[in-house]
């Protein structure tokens, strides 16, 4: 088991003993201890047969070091395994809904003993929700549109999430020998925002030889995390994991390779659309080569590239492989060359310890200098977000002070000094003007009063935009991808106020967010609006994530010149104040 996986049956066991009505303390340190593991650069697995290195974690004691010890060993936490008995797996499924949390469920569980998502429902229909302590009408609606909410987006993963058990499985089936290729496909080599299956093809001898084939499917079903196997055939063996997802592992012939990640790399309308091509040219396409109509003889299957030269196209990279024109654009030689994580030479969206991060300015710079960046930005939070040890004017000020002297007494990376301000519900910014000028890049965003009506919350933006010192917007459209969406806005006319004003958006690159869209971010380009694209990193393991968003970036069609922090650091400063 992984630390995610640990950390998840810590969680989860938290979230049962609240429901239980257990100690808080007790409570408290389950948490605390998924924290703790869950921001670790390493590998709990790696270290738990020295407990003295896992009690220097802070967050974990020698009580939760062996309840670590027992998952390692058996696979599972006798405790957790006992709650969910007692409250049924479903009981977890409850906490999914927005609005649910550990006590409301065990108010519901002891007046009711209902501990499934149908059941709840049945009772906020009913009128029996709003009856009881601290809830009410109000309340029961609210709980009745997060249910339709949570069925509309459920059976969905994050990106990261998606993409990291691909990794996994990657890696587990490469100890297999005798095969050559393993590659994910479907929506998550597209880069889509969330992912419902995942497909994953594999080619070599272990996939054509009865003996090997068989070994092959034998270390298959040993990937941690199976909870059951959905289907298995010849060439194709479906698998269920814990969290839900169903992952398709596909067994296929060299030769046929190419013809199928194209075909399960998708999309639907992508495909359609390159069949129709293919027949128009006499030749028809499948998952298993590219033929020709008259006599069914291959003439390309091995490789995506030769699929795609036959057809007389320049090669379509996956992000792009939506029936938005790419077709056409290969046809005529009009690819634009999409942007590149190389091409990115900073991340400017970054918090610390003085506000919500876990690590000093310091450690964020040597982070991003190790990551090759030329500059960074620390951008930590205002006074408005309280929760968050927000920054007033006085505190700010002093901040803006060590960010420039640990610049100094660093080589080989610029830090800019920033702010994450607070655009608050009038649209006025959450410090004082004159502080904000002395920044080298301020970040507006919402945080607050998500609620606001379209006209509302457009006039709130348009107020930022039109603040002198505000060099960009973040996050801008709010949503968090399976939780929340998107604020009521017209982003048109932000858009158009933004070029005016030379205020760039961000392309928040952290999974939950991936804010602005692939949509928007080709309309952002329409208008000529510059994209920033960023981490939002709150610690040093976060800037990995920057992947995610190059990856939406490449699905609206961006290049290099599209994005400001591709720009050496005394242009991007300019940039920063409004000089694109």
């Amino acid at each position: 088991m992984d630390n995610r996986a640990i950390a998840g049956i810590l969680y989860e066991t938290a979230d049962l003993l609240e429901i239980d009505g257990q100690d808080s303390f007790r409570i408290r340190s389950y948490r605390t201890a998924a924290q703790a593991i869950e921001a670790l650069p390493h590998q709990i697995a790696d270290i738990i047969s020295e407990p003295k290195k896992v009690l220097e974690v802070p967050g974990i004691g020698k009580g939760m070091l062996l309840n670590m010890q027992e998952i390692l060993k058996e696979g599972r936490l006798a405790l957790h395994a006992e709650l969910l008995k007692k409250y049924r797996p479903s009981m977890l499924d409850l906490l999914k809904i927005q609005g649910l949390g550990p006590k409301t469920i065990a108010l519901i569980w002891s007046a009711y003993q209902i501990c499934d998502i149908e059941g709840v429902e049945k009772l906020a229909r009913e009128g029996k929700i709003r009856i009881l302590p601290r809830m009410g009408e109000k309340h029961e609606q609210k709980l009745l549109k997060a249910i339709e909410d949570y069925r509309r987006i459920g059976g969905r993963f994050l990106l990261d999430a998606a993409g990291q058990l691909a990794d996994k499985l990657v890696a587990h089936l490469g100890q297999v020998p005798g095969i050559d290729k393993i590659t994910p496909a479907g929506s998550l080599r597209r880069g889509r925002d969330t992912i419902g299956d995942l497909d994953v093809l594999v080619t070599g001898e272990a996939c054509v030889d009865d003996a090997c084939r068989e070994k092959l499917v034998e270390h298959l079903i040993r990937f941690p995390g199976l909870m059951e196997i959905i289907a298995q055939g010849e060439n194709k063996v479906s698998l269920r994991q814990r969290n839900g997802m169903q992952v398709d592992v596909r067994l296929l012939p060299p030769d046929s390779f190419g013809a199928a990640l194209q075909y399960f790399t998708g999309s639907k309308g992508h495909n359609v659309a390159l069949r129709q091509r293919a027949l128009k040219m006499g030749f028809t396409l499948s998952e298993y080569s590219l033929a020709r109509l008259d006599n069914e003889k291959p003439v390309a299957g091995s490789t995506e590239e030769e699929i795609y030269a036959k057809l007389k196209l320049d090669y379509i990279p996956p992000e792009l492989r939506e029936n938005q024109g790419e077709i056409e654009a290969a046809a005529n030689h009009a690819l634009p060359e999409l942007i590149s994580q190389h091409d990115i030479l900073g991340d400017v969206h970054m918090h610390t310890v003085e506000t919500d991060g876990r690590c000093t300015i310091e450690e964020m710079a040597e982070a991003a200098r190790d990551r090759g960046y030329k500059y960074m930005a620390i951008t930590d939070h205002s006074k408005n977000l309280a929760f968050a040890n927000g920054l007033d004017d006085t505190r700010a000020a002093e901040h803006i002070k060590r960010i420039r002297t640990a610049g100094e007494k660093l080589d080989g990376i610029r830090i800019f000094a920033g702010i994450e301000v607070d655009i608050l519900a009038d649209g006025a910014l959450d410090l004082s003007d004159s502080v904000l000028a002395e920044m080298d890049i301020v970040i507006a965003s919402v945080h607050s009063h998500f609620n606001q009506d379209r006209a509302q919350m457009t006039d709130r933006f348009l107020k930022a935009v039109d603040n002198p010192n505000v060099s960009l917007i973040g996050h801008p459209t709010g949503r968090i991808l399976l939780r929340r969406d998107a604020y009521q806005l017209d982003i048109d006319a932000i858009l158009k106020a933004s070029a005016k004003n030379k205020v760039a958006m961000e392309l928040n690159s952290y999974p939950d967010r991936l804010d602005l869209n692939d949509f928007n971010l080709r309309l952002a380009k329409r208008h000529g609006v510059k994209i920033v694209i960023n981490t939002d990193a709150h610690h040093t393991s976060h800037m990995e994530k920057i992947r995610y968003g190059v990856l939406q970036a490449r699905r609206a069609w961006l290049t290099k010149d599209d994005v400001l922090n591709t720009r050496p650091a005394a242009q991007f400063a300019k940039a920063m104040k409004h000089a694109w």
